[in-house]
Parts: structure tokens; C-alpha cells; sequence
């Protein structure tokens, strides 16, 4: 949208940024702004953060966190101890979004962007005639790229959250522990079965895995019939497509890049009780 020029960074096989690769790039200088995903919303692969932030130390550059989807996770208490070392500097990060229609409980539309130093509002200009600030303070929210909005989705947020605050030890920080246990005890059911071939556990409460076959293409395809298999018996999955390198294929011929696969997404905390439907379902569809 701002016309300014941007470089994608290699991952490694979880879908992480990889620091070496960062590192290379920033050596060869030019780089102002590095953007760390907290929670990519196709895998929940969340870029490790400490490593990213010891980079900022040497080569001086603005860091910005795609929170979009994870960020609510800081408060979920079984996150493993790699992804929490990344939560427990999150704060340290230049810029950050954070989505509440994704784990917030709000509808689509509701959306945060959030500035470590509000100094920064003196670079948008703001100059309109017949509109005004209520103080002289910077409050972003006045003169932000996306200006007119209705106040309902900002009440909304406010109220949820008065609800079920954002602690740790609250009712809302053990739906997001209960949503990425199901995750987890999903993943182990699929990982257990010789007909399904999986990713790296999950980091959030998203996993990708796929049907086995003898080749990619092969796989790619039963993924799809399994799709629409599932949905005529009411269980909703999602299709992905990512590298072959993100899974465990074994012996599998790998005569296509990418591998179309199936993507679940156990964000309600009901999902842990319903982790045997699911997979009731799932063994019947495959059958």
C-alpha cells in the first residue's frame, strides 16, 4: 500500500524465520523495518523472537510483530518453553497488531495496531479543517491511516474484556490453554495414524497434516476428497498448501514442491471436548 519495497526471509522446516538467513540479509545493510510473525495464521509458527531481538542489538533496525493471530497466546499457561521464551519479550518489539476477531471474542473488523513509543503519531499529518483533537496529547487513534470508523467494535472489545479479563490465571486465558490442548491431543491421534502423515506439533492451536500416498500429488489430492468428505458430515476443515519440507513424508515421492493439506483450527475451548467427535468423523470420512 505504501509502495515500499519488501523481501521475504527464508523459513525454516516449522515455518519460523530463519535468523541465519536474517542475518545474512542484514549484513548486506538497507534494511530498516524486520517483521517477526507471532502466529502465522496458516500453521500458528511462531518466529523465535530472542534471536530476532539479539539481531536488533548489532544491526539497528525497527522490529515490528505480526501478532494478528497469537498474540492473545502470552496468556495461555502450556504454551512449550521455547514459544513462551518468545511471549516474554514480546513487549520489546517496536510495533505490534493484534487481531481480537481472532481469539478476542469480537466480529471481523475488529482490529489493534500498538506503538512502543507513542512519539511516533508526529509522522502522520493530520490537517483537516472540521476535525480536532479532545487534548493535546497523540492519540493515535485520531489520525491513524484508517481515520472514520464506528466506535461499536471499540465498545465491544472494552465490555468482552471487562468480562473476562486479560489475566492469566482468568477464564479467557484457559479457553486459549483449552483450544491449543486440543490441538495438541488432535495432532497425537493423527500422528499415531499410518494413514496421515503430520507437521511439527503445534505451537497455538493449528495443525497441518495430510493423507499418506505413495507420491505428493497423490496426497494432495486424497487431501481434497478428505476435505469434502468431512464437510458432508458437518466437520469443517481448511486446505493449505506448504512445502513438502513441513512434513514428515518418509518415503513418500516428492514430484510436486507443495503439498495440499489439510489445516484444523481448534480456537473454541469446546474443541477439547469434542476431540473424539472430530476424530470419529475423520476416521469415517478417510474410510
Amino acid at each position: 500500500m505504501l509502495g515500499l519495497k519488501f523481501e521475504a526471509v527464508s523459513c525454516d522446516w516449522r515455518g519460523r524465520i530463519d535468523p541465519a538467513a536474517l542475518e545474512r540479509r542484514l549484513a548486506a545493510g538497507g534494511v530498516g523495518t524486520v517483521v517477526a510473525t507471532i502466529g502465522t495464521t496458516a500453521t500458528g509458527s511462531v518466529d523465535p523472537l530472542p534471536a530476532i531481538l539479539e539481531l536488533r542489538e548489532r544491526f539497528k533496525f525497527r522490529l515490528h510483530a505480526d501478532a494478528a493471530y497469537g498474540g492473545y497466546f502470552g496468556l495461555a499457561a502450556n504454551l512449550s518453553a521455547e514459544t513462551r521464551r518468545t511471549y516474554e519479550r514480546l513487549r520489546e518489539v517496536d510495533s505490534i497488531v493484534i487481531d481480537p476477531h481472532k481469539h478476542g471474542l469480537q466480529p471481523y473488523g475488529c482490529g489493534c495496531v500498538m506503538f512502543r513509543d507513542p512519539e511516533v503519531g508526529r509522522f502522520y499529518k493530520h490537517d483537516s479543517p472540521y476535525t480536532y483533537f479532545t487534548s493535546g496529547d497523540l492519540h493515535l487513534g485520531e489520525i491513524s491511516l484508517e481515520c472514520s470508523r464506528p466506535g461499536a467494535a471499540a465498545v465491544a472489545l472494552w465490555a468482552t474484556q471487562r468480562l473476562l479479563p486479560l489475566v492469566t490465571d482468568g477464564d479467557f486465558a484457559r479457553g486459549l490453554a483449552a483450544g491449543r490442548k486440543a490441538a495438541l491431543t488432535l495432532y497425537e491421534r493423527v500422528k499415531g495414524d499410518r494413514r496421515f502423515v503430520t507437521a511439527a506439533p503445534p505451537e497455538l492451536d493449528i495443525l497441518v497434516w495430510a493423507p499418506r500416498a505413495a507420491r505428493v500429488s497423490e496426497a494432495s489430492a486424497r487431501a481434497r476428497r478428505l476435505f469434502e468428505e468431512a464437510a458432508r458430515r458437518h466437520l469443517h476443515l481448511a486446505l493449505a498448501e506448504l512445502p513438502v519440507e513441513f512434513f514428515d513424508l518418509g518415503r513418500m515421492e516428492q514430484d510436486r514442491p507443495t503439498l495440499t493439506c489439510l489445516r484444523s483450527v481448534l480456537m473454541k475451548p469446546e474443541h477439547r471436548e469434542w476431540v473424539d467427535r472430530i476424530w470419529a468423523i475423520l476416521d469415517q470420512a478417510a474410510g
